[in-house]
């Protein structure tokens, strides 16, 4: 209610109003050397607190990726230093009262660069010989096969099989290169953070983040101070997308408090949120699949290069996705191969972004399942259908893990239906200059990561009868607060209202790794579910106690307990108030959950459209989506989930261009220049559920946040060509390439 109200919730509504403003001024050139920097100037500015450069600050390497310790992500950077590496890093950090000084007090700071060369290919990146990260203390923590002297952020790869062998064997062998853009999350809430001291000298960092104890603890490291002098609240998120699982703002306001005893605040410019942020990794794809003579596929072979930027936040982890969880749809396969290289460029970081690699994976791979059957002369749909993976079979490419649920075999039947696939493939002609044609795709994801990610849950029954819910997960407008709220509810017997949620404070909500990698309803729901059977455990002892019987008697209503054929009965308002006096313990429960398996959500995909032959321009007519996400726990919250990651995946598809100029310093910096889909773009979008109970998960859940991105950059691409025999193996796919390939086709 408060959000609909508009209520002050967020963090820039929250900070002090005496809050010293803090902002960057940031490199113009794509890679330089600070050879000096003069503040004096700026300094004698009314209203200018201080003015820090890479003098002033901690000479601490680590990393802004959220990620669990030790990070897979290299210790790259600094919070300032004397070498910039790209158009946008930060120079210096400016505080003051307010941004008309701020702003002249920038204009005012000399600083003296010696411009170097810079690599902006990430094609030409690998080994080149201009270093991005010459440093000797950059370090990996990590054996992911990085090396900075080659400018390798890191290296990935498996095989399984003799994969030249099989190739031969294969009587329809394809292989295409595929090449996806780097793109902005463009959430509407950008990267704000305030900071403070508190009473006793700790640093208070109230941040807009998915990762409040990662925060913790990158705030401490680059600081050089304890995790015990940093606490993290997170208030109510606008949006993240991945974007905030990266502390791009934390850092900064952190170290002027710490060094000024004042209170601050960063907030980006949209401006500063495309130009000095994290986007999705740029990737290139290379794919070859083969399959026998009736179509059964053989063999996948995926090779990608990863452009991180200038930092590796991410680098080593999304690029894994971009194989495992592309190749492992299909199977089981007499043999598979995967490699990746991940190199550092002068262009803005990459990080995380919904989808995490497989987005970029699943467009090469499912392209290239068109392309095979365009070869044998096979409805796409028919060559998916005898090659969706199986349940209970070991997948090599998926870290060996075995599938209990696998909804995708009906997802593609439930969204050819939807569509009118049989009547509608390939493509009709409107008579009017319009051809009408459809294409799909098929995707899938994880529930967090195996082996790695944790949660915990406290709940504890109030002297009135309810209950308060402690939990270390964010709420970032998914709705996690409210789901996991319903699932206590459906556990303790009770109405939602019943049960009150915490925000994320890391003095005193109990530890979660934060929410990413799907891992919310998965991870942190069976944490939920583990910690009301304790704590119901502990009701009924206390309730047998006051029976005076055996715990086994006794039976537990969610408003009572009682025994059987029999008048003992104690309400839980009156076993609540009871808790609270002459016991030695309380009606608190606490428990953990990590999994060794991250049992894939999937989804089927399909996009009609509409082609103007004259100009190549697409409409998009109509998409049907059909999900696995194992038992959707709130319908309504999967369903706007899985639409809303329908349009973000289109804008991927058709609108978002990211570029730079010669000199590195990116073009598309606002929303005039990097278009993103509206409502009005999308024609019709309908979702169905096709569950398929995972037995790990809370009440047979799978995860959705970003399953649903996956499936649109393949199915337009594939629709396209439908439409009109264009291929595009490019993103964004404007009118103008289209026409272009039309042009092409008629020579």
């Amino acid at each position: 209610m408060a959000l609909m109200a508009g209520r002050p919730v967020y963090t820039n509504d929250l900070a002090p109003k005496e809050s010293l403003i803090v902002k960057a001024l940031r490199s113009p050139h794509a890679f330089a050397k600070i050879v000096s920097i003069d503040t004096s100037k700026a300094e004698l500015v009314p209203g200018i607190e201080c003015i820090l450069t890479y003098k002033d600050v901690p000479k601490i390497r680590f990393t802004e990726a959220g990620q669990t310790y030790p990070e897979a992500s290299p210790y790259d950077r600094y919070i300032l230093e004397d070498i910039v590496r790209y158009v946008g890093d930060e120079v210096a950090l400016i505080a003051g009262n307010d941004i008309k000084a701020i702003n002249k007090a920038m204009k005012l700071i000399k600083v003296k660069y010696e411009v170097m060369e810079p690599v902006l290919d990430f094609r030409k990146a690998k080994d080149n010989p201009v270093i991005v990260h010459p440093e000797d203390d950059w370090a990996s923590l990590m054996p992911v096969g990085a090396d900075n002297k080659r400018n390798l952020c890191a290296q990935d790869g498996f095989v399984n099989g003799d994969v030249d062998e099989v190739f031969k064997e294969c009587a329809y062998v394809v292989e295409g290169t595929y090449h996806t853009l780097a793109n902005n999350q463009a959430m509407m809430e950008p990267f704000v953070t305030s900071t403070a001291l508190d009473a006793y000298g700790r640093l208070v960092v109230t941040s807009a983040t998915q990762i409040p104890f990662h925060v913790r603890r990158i705030v401490a490291r680059a600081l050089g101070i304890s995790k015990s002098k940093v606490r993290v609240v997170k208030p109510r998120i606008g949006g993240g997308f991945g974007a905030k699982q990266t502390a791009v703002s934390e850092v900064y306001p952190a170290v002027v408090t710490w060094l000024t005893g004042k209170p601050c605040k960063m907030v980006f410019t949209r401006k500063e949120v495309m130009i000095a942020s994290t986007s999705r990794h740029e990737m290139e794809v290379t794919v070859k699949i083969g399959a026998d003579a009736e179509g059964k596929l053989q063999a996948i072979d995926l090779y990608t290069l990863s452009n991180t930027g200038a930092y590796g936040e991410h680098g080593p982890t999304t690029v894994g996705l971009s194989g495992h969880k592309s190749i492992s749809l299909y199977g089981p396969l007499k043999a598979s191969r995967f490699k990746a290289d991940v190199v550092y460029t002068n262009t803005m970081s990459a990080g995380a972004y919904r989808g995490y690699g497989a987005t970029q994976g699943i467009f090469a791979l499912e392209s290239a399942m068109d392309e095979l059957a365009a070869k044998m002369h096979m409805d796409p749909m028919k060559l998916r259908e005898i090659n969706i993976i199986e349940e209970n079979v070991p997948v090599a490419s998926y870290y060996g893990e075995t599938f209990k649920s696998v909804g995708l075999g009906r997802c593609l039947k439930k969204a050819k239906e939807m569509i009118g696939w049989d009547e509608k493939y390939p493509v009709r002609d409107m008579g009017n200059g319009k051809v009408r044609a459809v294409g799909g795709a098929l995707a899938m994801q994880g529930s967090g990561i195996s082996g790695v990610d944790q949660a915990a849950v406290e709940i504890r029954l109030s002297d009135e009868g309810t209950y308060n819910m402690l939990i270390g997960a964010t709420d970032m407008g998914t709705g996690c607060d409210t789901i996991l709220a319903q699932m206590a509810a459906e556990c303790l017997e009770c109405d939602v209202d019943r049960i009150a949620v915490h925000g994320v404070d890391t003095d005193v909500s109990p530890y979660d790794t934060g929410s990413y990698a799907s891992s919310t309803t998965y991870v942190t729901g069976n944490a939920v579910i583990k910690t009301c059977e304790t704590l119901k455990n502990k009701m009924i002892h206390l309730a047998a106690e006051k029976m005076e019987c055996q715990p086994e008697e006794v039976i537990f209503e969610g408003d009572r307990f009682y025994v059987p054929d029999s008048e003992k009965e104690i309400t839980l308002e009156t076993l609540a108030t009871a808790s609270h006096f002459n016991r030695n313990d309380v009606m608190s429960a606490s428990e953990s959950f990590s999994s060794p398996v991250s049992p894939p959500p999937f989804m089927a995909g399909m996009v009609e459209i509409e082609l103007d032959k004259a100009t190549g321009q697409v409409e998009i007519i109509d998409y049907a989506a059909a999900v696995d996400c194992g038992t959707p726990i709130n319908e309504n919250l999967a369903r706007v989930q899985t639409e809303g990651g329908i349009v973000q995946g289109i804008g991927m598809a058709l609108y978002e261009n990211i570029q730079y100029r010669a000199d590195g310093a990116m073009i598309n910096n606002s929303f005039m220049q990097y278009k993103i889909p509206s409502r009005i773009d999308m024609g019709k979008l309908r979702v169905e559920f096709e569950s398929a109970y995972e037995p790990t998960g809370p009440f047979g859940a799978k995860s959705i946040g970003e399953i649903v991105i996956n499936t649109p950059s393949p199915a337009l691409a594939n629709a396209i060509y439908n439409a009109c025999g264009v291929r595009l193996r490019e993103l964004p796919m404007t009118s103008e390439r289209i026409k272009m390939g039309m042009l092409k086709l008629e020579k």
